[in-house]
């Protein structure tokens, strides 16, 4: 981790993404911003949370460690979100592993702070309840899909998801971690894969997945995963 002590990248990040909403003035005040590299960790399960993480531009992966040395990959997030909110207001310790997918700036405010203030801030409170009911949401949907869709179609959706303006998507995953996030097994999940491979849907390598028809990959997809959150 880098701390990048650019006032003027941080007040156009708090700009962009409305953070003033969020947070006081007297809060911003202790605002810093940080960078991580790709494939950089940014939080461990079990340790204290130091800072609340406001990500702003890059791409980081959520992730469940279990005791026997396995994880489940639960969310990436792209777009504006905050990391920390039940650590927050429950004040415990990291309950997952989060890592840096590409290089990432993320706004830390220290916890410490917001511990001491939160409690008659208005608008931290509306945004912890409104982000923790998002997130809840999200994670009951995505369930629920996992029971009610056929794997093609939650394989299709994963992989639109993770579109980029290429025509190949790069696996941050392996598959393993995928097919416990699509809640199966990973032999089913290779079986999906090699049939959508025969209807030349897409193709695989070894860390990319080619899109060969994408009009056919948004009809299977079916809209069914909100956004990452």
């Amino acid at each position: 981790m880098k701390r990048v002590s650019d006032n003027k990248l941080l007040d156009n990040y708090i700009k962009k993404h409305n953070i003033e909403s969020i947070f006081d003035n007297e809060i911003l005040e202790y605002a810093q911003l940080h960078f991580y590299e790709s494939e950089e960790y940014i939080l461990e399960s079990g340790e204290i949370m130091e800072y609340y993480y406001l990500l702003v531009d890059g791409k980081i992966k959520i992730y469940y460690p279990f005791e026997n040395g396995k994880s489940m990959t639960l969310k990436f997030y792209k777009d504006f979100n905050t990391i920390g909110d039940l650590e927050l207001l429950k004040d415990m310790p990291i309950l997952c592993n989060v890592d840096a997918v590409e290089d990432t700036y993320l706004i830390a405010i220290p916890s410490t702070i917001l511990r001491e203030k939160h409690y008659d801030n208005v608008k931290l409170l509306h945004h912890l309840v409104d982000s923790l009911s998002e997130k809840l949401y999200g994670t009951i949907n995505n369930s629920s899909y996992n029971f009610v869709y056929p794997l093609i179609n939650r394989v299709s959706s994963y992989l639109v998801e993770h579109l980029t303006d290429k025509n190949y998507i790069i696996l941050n995953s392996s598959y393993l971690e995928i097919a416990q996030f699509l809640g199966t097994t990973y032999r089913h999940l290779n079986r999906t894969l090699k049939e959508m491979e025969s209807k030349s849907i897409i193709k695989c390598g070894d860390k990319k997945i080619y899109i060969l028809d994408i009009n056919k990959l948004r009809e299977l997809s079916k809209n069914i995963y909100v956004k990452p959150l």
